[in-house]
């Protein structure tokens, strides 16, 4: 199994990444500039130049740009200044031979971007973000027919919806007819997001977050632990365990499925995107497993869920699941037997 992980701008997750280059399909990065946005805060801003310097450092073979926001502005759909400056973006990542492709969400951005660019967009790939949730074969196909309406290159790979994590079944009919209908196309799962299954809030906080972007007062943190699903985690930490993540334990159960694993959390800083890269590397962590999950920061601040404590039939039972918790016990008894509080939490009171 090959990954795709995030770069930031760190000398020592760099040199990680180098280290394992081998191992890593592509990479996948934000651009930093205030008015180019993606599908995460923004937490730092970094001249272009700079960024594209440190990317040339990076010696993984496929990179891709994020521009995965869910919505935008008006102005960036038609004002000509900002598609001029997305465009000169990228062509210096081009010149510079830094970038592959681009992530999109937004399918109104992608064509703004299309209608803008000349050469320098039909060298590039559009790979539809996994927010784009494409976990039928229809709905790839689809997507396939939008995207070659546009000016850009197909996508030569394919990132599926989480669900497809926890529904083998389906998983397996969909990456069927893919290697029939799309044998050049590599495949790829998320492992380690950390979303609730199915998730009801995920739609509008990935519009609360370009909402954000854009500039509007929104506490987005608030609104997931008052309201979201960081409220659910809290009243019952045995939602976790309906995440569809993949452990760095079942990375083989999916080798018959997909090539390649997404592993994710580049807002959460070097240290844990290292830690994250090892476990999956290696294909085993000790410890608390919630810190290799990226949407699940807040949850590790007070839950120490055993990694090694989990049982040898964790990932078998969860894929098989009914769905039917009312007349189910077994997430809470893994919580009864994995899990104990790290201390008091003053927002879970």
């Amino acid at each position: 199994m090959l990954f795709n992980v995030p770069v930031i701008p760190d000398e020592k997750l760099a040199a990680t990444l180098n280290r394992h280059a081998s191992s890593f399909y592509s990479c996948h990065f934000s651009l930093y500039a205030a008015d180019v946005h993606d599908g995460r805060h923004k937490h730092r801003l970094m001249g272009t130049d700079r960024w594209i310097e440190f990317l040339r450092s990076v010696r993984i073979a496929k990179k891709y740009l994020l521009l995965n926001s869910r919505s935008h502005a008006h102005g960036a759909y038609f004002d000509p200044d900002h598609l001029r400056t997305v465009i000169q973006t990228l062509r210096s990542m081009l010149s510079a031979g830094v970038i592959d492709g681009i992530v999109f969400a937004d399918a109104y951005y992608l064509q703004a971007i299309s209608d803008a660019g000349e050469d320098e967009v039909s060298q590039l790939e559009a790979i539809p973000s996994v927010n784009c949730m494409l976990d039928t074969y229809d709905r790839i196909a689809s997507m396939i027919d939008f995207i070659s309406s546009t000016r850009f290159r197909l996508p030569e790979t394919l990132i599926l919806d989480r669900s497809l994590n926890r529904r083998l079944d389906a998983l397996t009919e969909v990456s069927a007819r893919c290697r029939e209908m799309l044998p050049a196309v590599k495949l790829e799962l998320l492992a380690n997001e950390g979303c609730l299954y199915h998730c009801p809030y995920k739609l509008t906080h990935d519009c609360h977050i370009s909402m954000v972007n854009m500039g509007q007062a929104l506490d987005t943190q608030r609104i997931n632990r008052d309201l979201g699903c960081m409220r659910t985690l809290q009243r019952d930490p045995s939602h976790l365990f309906k995440s569809p993540f993949i452990r760095p334990e079942d990375v083989a159960a999916y080798e018959p499925y997909v090539d390649v694993l997404k592993l994710c959390g580049r807002t959460q800083g070097a240290p844990f995107l290292m830690r994250v890269v090892d476990a999956y590397l290696h294909g085993k962590h000790s410890g608390n497993f919630l810190d290799l999950m990226d949407a699940m920061d807040g949850i590790a601040e007070w839950l120490y869920v055993s990694n090694d404590r989990l049982p040898a039939d964790f990932l078998q039972r969860l894929t098989s699941c009914s769905r039917e918790c009312r007349t189910c016990s077994y997430c809470r008894d893994l919580i009864e037997s994995c899990a104990k509080p790290k201390g008091i939490s003053l927002e879970r009171l």
